[in-house]
């Protein structure tokens, strides 16, 4: 993909938490995704950006990191350029209760 270094990988994983702030105020967000390549990265969104985030995450999109620009890599939004590389969609899975 343009612009994403070597060390780019596929997001396996995100995960989110948001810690209250004090009436009236938006709180804190903190995200933590874990790529393919098994590294762990975090970080805290505004609430405006955790929005659009989130709209990404539950989009059919394939979702990159790439660590040397801290770019989150939204591919496949619209056609599949990326499916003859053999990178797919995760598939979600829900824990068994």
């Amino acid at each position: 993909m343009q612009g994403a270094s070597e060390q780019t990988s596929q997001v396996r994983v995100l995960n989110a938490n948001w810690t209250a702030g004090a009436d009236g105020e938006d709180g804190r967000f903190e995200v933590m995704i874990v790529t393919a390549d098994g590294q762990q990265h975090s970080f805290a969104p505004s609430p405006a950006a955790m929005t659009a985030l989130l709209a990404l995450a539950r989009a059919d999109a394939i979702l990159l990191r790439d660590p040397a620009g801290r770019t989150l890599i939204a591919a496949n939004i619209v056609g599949t350029w990326l499916a003859p590389t053999g990178v797919t969609r995760v598939t979600v899975t829900t824990p068994d209760p």
